[in-house]
């Protein structure tokens, strides 16, 4: 394999509309496989939604909702 840890599977059961439908993606874009065409679609449709996958360093303060120094407070002066 290239290295990749998988650690949980998931099984899914798909009509044959979409089957062929992932077949007909995966093999125009040359995926290798029905499972990575699958994880690429999860990807591109989470971006779509504004999720990202977060890199293996990044840590949970990387991800505030809140502008400020990037200490994990909130706010601001006068707060």
């Amino acid at each position: 394999m290239n290295g990749l840890s998988r650690g949980e599977r998931l099984q899914i059961m798909l009509t044959r509309e979409e089957l062929r439908a992932l077949d007909d993606w995966r093999f125009a874009r040359r995926m290798p496989s029905r499972a990575a065409a699958v994880r690429e679609l999860l990807k591109r449709g989470l971006a779509g939604e504004g999720f990202v996958i977060a890199d293996e360093d990044a840590r949970s303060k990387d991800f505030g909702m809140l502008a400020g120094d990037g200490d994990g407070q909130a706010g601001g002066e006068g707060d």
